[in-house]
């Protein structure tokens, strides 16, 4: 395929269109890559989890899918892709918990961009560490979108705004692989609908946008185990009872933010020192300008009491109303 999108391209709205562009890729593939291996970083975003899901229907155990866990993760989230994809999928996948080698790297580091440096370097490190192992693997599967590749071009160009694109980049010179990127030419939504038309499910598919440092830019400051512990708690509650109002659907991005700070409060008619929970809903249709998802009352103080009742070491929740610009989506 070229690297653009023909314009008699028909977008891919219907089960129907995505169960021709399904049938197209896995007869592509089969002829791109032979008998031959294939290498997949599997974070459990949708659009890897799209490209594994297309490659195992197209290739079955050619395809080798490697899950970082780099401690980072949000609750439940490695267990939910090994469970889909080793456990109901029979997939080759290769699990590894690097929880460790990240967290130790990270003990300390206060400033975000070196922090987003120095888990980029290791994922990477890590991810190559596993392909050295594997023998016969000859492509490399990435989960490029259309546009990736449209910011590329303008980056090429010499314009402001976009980024390059990378997905797996800044691999070691010794692991040469031929690149195989079966849905490099859909938007995000036409991701979601191949997506549910391999029977990947729903939450899997809508997952909502995370970033690769993961909870690591959102344990503000220097990154510790109580409170990276604490966070990933809080935030899995939040998640909870956005699912159970209604919220998960209508709010684009929604988490929490444990900063390195502490208050006092009381617990047990005792001093209680604590971090702040802070809850961050936002909307977009660009990710370049976005607002505040308005939440009611009664579901704030429904979060607000289980998180301070149920996660050890925060003592109370905050609420960010602040709309990009001024602030970012993120804090880091």
């Amino acid at each position: 395929m070229s690297n653009l999108r023909p314009e008699t391209m028909e977008r891919i709205t219907t089960p129907e269109l995505a169960a021709k562009f399904i049938d197209e890729q896995v007869k592509e593939v089969r002829a791109q890559v032979g008998d031959k291996k294939v290498l997949l970083a599997l974070s459990g975003g949708v659009d890897s989890s799209v490209v594994a899901a297309l490659l195992i229907k197209a290739i079955g155990k050619q395809l080798v899918c490697v899950h970082v866990n780099h401690g980072l993760m949000r609750k439940g989230e490695s267990e939910a892709v090994i469970d889909m994809f080793k456990g109901q999928l029979d997939a080759n996948l290769v699990y590894v918990d690097a929880t460790d080698r990240f967290l130790n790297l990270l003990a300390g580091v206060a400033e975000p961009e070196r922090k987003r440096k120095i888990i980029g370097k290791e994922f990477i490190e890590v991810f190559a560490d596993e392909a050295r192992k594997l023998e016969g693997v000859s492509f490399l599967a990435q989960g490029t979108i259309y546009p990736d590749i449209l910011e590329s071009i303008k980056a090429a160009e010499g314009k402001k705004a976009v980024k390059s694109h990378h997905n797996v980049g800044g691999l070691p010179e010794d692991l040469k692989f031929e690149l195989v990127e079966p849905i490099k030419l859909l938007f995000k939504d036409e991701v979601r609908v191949v997506g549910e038309a391999l029977g990947l499910p729903h939450a899997m598919v809508y997952r909502q946008p995370f970033p690769g440092p993961g909870l690591g830019v959102r344990c503000l400051g220097a990154i510790t185990r109580d409170r990276l512990h604490a966070l990933r708690e809080a935030d899995a509650i939040l998640r909870d009872e956005f699912d159970k109002c209604g919220l998960a659907e209508k709010v684009w991005q929604y988490f929490i933010a444990v900063p390195d700070i502490k208050s006092v409060g009381v617990k047990d008619e005792s001093r209680y020192e604590g971090w702040p929970a802070i809850i961050r809903a936002i909307n977009t249709k660009d990710a370049m300008t976005a607002t505040i998802e308005e939440i009611p009352y009664e579901i704030l103080h429904k979060i607000t009491y289980r998180i301070t009742h149920e996660v050890e070491g925060i003592n109370r929740v905050l609420l960010d109303l602040t709309p990009k610009p001024i602030g970012t989506i993120e804090w880091e």
